[in-house]
């Protein structure tokens, strides 16, 4: 998703006061074939994209556009086994999170955890000031997997050496090629990466890739997520749940328009594996 949902500034707007009980948000867990995530709850006839689970699986968090009206960013959180969202916000960023939960990234700033709020912005760090960032993952070594809305949406890396953090780096054409990259998902334990691409092969305007990180250090063939992930619309935005049970995206179609969030059982990359 290049350019529908632009970053807005942000605002505190009455929360609903709906709720639901039961871990994920109520849902029954999907099998191998992705399902939408909590239909006329989270998925409406709304434009729903960036769903994502905090570390520890009390809250999510996604973006909602309804009509042409404001792009919001929306969080629901299980208080004593009962979901009910917490709060809307004009939409600033994409949310990612460290993962100890400690830490919220939104592109080229992040917020710290206090308490069940979250701190002030703060710059993510001058070697980012030349890059507008769209979503920013880490991993458990704090290794940053960034895209850039740039041209082709540049996915780079950037680590953190002892104590240092290292300018980003552009990976190669493994996962910098076709004619837009971006929204990439670092495993925890940096073992693959996923991100979505426009490129020759695939299903539709956009489809999910992932690449196994090899026994030499080096990154695997781009494998496509394959026709149950991806579809003629543009899928996009994949990650693993903290848990790690299930992968979660989500699919969009301009022309209807609608765009609503996926999940499926994160058996699906083990499958894939086998492919690296």
């Amino acid at each position: 998703m290049k350019h529908l949902f632009a970053p807005l500034a942000l605002a505190l707007i009455a929360c609903s006061p709906s709720s639901v009980q039961n871990p994920y948000l109520g849902q029954t867990p999907p099998g191998i074939v992705p399902e939408q995530f909590a239909p006329g709850l989270i998925s409406t006839d709304a434009l729903e994209i960036e769903g994502v689970f905090a570390p520890g699986m009390r809250e999510f968090y996604f973006t909602r556009q309804v009509d042409r009206g404001p792009v919001m960013s929306h969080g629901w959180r299980n208080e004593d086994g009962e979901w009910r969202e917490f709060f809307a916000v004009e939409r600033t960023g994409e949310i990612s999170f460290s993962t100890d939960g400690r830490i919220m990234y939104l592109g080229n700033s992040y917020r710290e955890r206090e308490g069940d709020s979250w701190s002030d912005p703060k710059p993510l760090g001058r070697q980012f000031n030349d890059i507008e960032i769209m979503r920013l993952t880490a991993s458990s070594e704090q290794t940053y997997v960034l895209d850039e809305r740039d041209e082709i949406g540049t996915i780079r890396f950037s680590r953190l050496e002892n104590g240092s953090r290292e300018d980003p780096i552009a990976y190669g054409e493994t996962i910098n090629t076709g004619t837009f990259t971006a929204h990439p998902f670092i495993a925890p334990d940096e073992s693959y990466l996923i991100w979505d691409s426009d490129r020759l092969g695939g299903y539709g305007d956009s489809d999910l890739y992932i690449s196994f990180r090899q026994k030499d250090g080096t990154w695997g063939d781009a494998i496509n997520m394959g026709p149950e992930i991806n579809s003629s619309d543009e899928d996009a935005y994949g990650s693993i749940t903290p848990d790690g049970k299930y992968f979660i995206f989500h699919r969009i179609n301009l022309e209807v328009p609608r765009a609503n969030i996926y999940w499926v059982d994160a058996k699906v990359i083990e499958g894939l594996r086998t492919q690296k």
